[in-house]
């Protein structure tokens, strides 16, 4: 089966500070991928390049099988890729992306933030956007909330509604960068538990997040990123339980309790 992502030979710089370091890796349709590392590990910052927000130093990313961007030879006559600023904001809409904070605009209320992006970006009719909004609030479960405003609502309701947004533009994979880092501990179950719901609906996702067990439930796949480089990948399983790089095992030994049963229920394999 065709990748949904291919990443190729990756490497980003910011002056002298060389943070992806050749990351190869792929994505399939329905997959679930968990990045895990330490700070500083480059897991943001692969998603923001998989995103484009951050725009490759060397490397090809491929989306459905298509190169983005086109080749060419930079000023020293090397092979390069080059972007088109038109074209990077399709591949932002196929590839949505859900960020720590939830930078909801505070002057709408829930259905017209999740309405914006569909009526200014993809210039659908007003009511086709707000169908579409309502339907993604109530696979978030906060369709009681649509007329409320963000400053009347929780942090995990509000980090909610921001997946609600994403999903609404009808990406073909979903970015979760740290989404419950900023949230209380209380509000965290709310937010895993919408994620778990598209990962057992087959959404395509890869999820930077340092909550172990939640990875351990819901990934087909998890990635350890260490010093810019993928230092180890598999099943959960074998990465989070039996993992075989000493870097690995170092990293996991600051998660004592995240081989305990997971509290949101049987894991992704387990579900029928």
């Amino acid at each position: 089966m065709e990748e949904i992502i291919r990443v190729e030979g990756l490497h980003k710089q910011f002056g002298n500070l060389h943070v992806l370091r050749g990351i190869n890796m792929s994505v399939a349709p329905g997959e679930t991928v968990v990045i895990i590392g330490s700070s500083g590990s480059g897991k943001s910052t692969l998603l923001r390049c998989i995103n484009f927000l951050e725009i490759p130093t060397e490397g090809r990313i491929y989306i459905k099988g298509e190169l983005v961007g086109r080749l060419g030879k930079d000023k020293k006559s090397r092979q390069t890729v080059m972007y088109k600023e038109a074209e990077l904001c399709k591949i932002r809409i196929q590839v949505g992306m859900v960020f720590q904070h939830f930078n909801l605009f505070p002057h709408m209320n829930v259905l017209e933030n999740v309405m914006e992006g569909q009526v200014s970006v993809l210039k659908k009719p007003r009511e086709e956007a707000k169908a579409k909004a309502l339907e993604n609030l109530a696979k978030v479960g906060l369709m009681d909330k649509a007329d409320q405003y963000p400053s009347r609502l929780s942090g995990g309701q509000q980090q909610r509604v921001a997946i609600a947004r994403a999903l609404a533009m009808e990406p073909s994979v979903m970015l979760f960068d740290e989404v419950t880092s900023a949230l209380d501990p209380e509000l965290v179950g709310e937010v895993l538990r919408t994620m778990r719901q598209l990962a057992g609906h087959g959404m395509t996702m890869l999820i930077v997040t340092h909550e172990l067990g939640f990875a351990r439930a819901v990934a087909d796949r998890v990635i350890f990123l260490h010093d810019g480089v993928i230092h180890e990948e598999g099943p959960p399983e074998q990465v989070l339980v039996n993992p075989t790089q000493s870097r690995t095992r170092e990293f996991l030994g600051g998660f004592a309790q995240f081989a305990m049963a997971d509290p949101e229920g049987p894991s992704k394999g387990d579900r029928t």
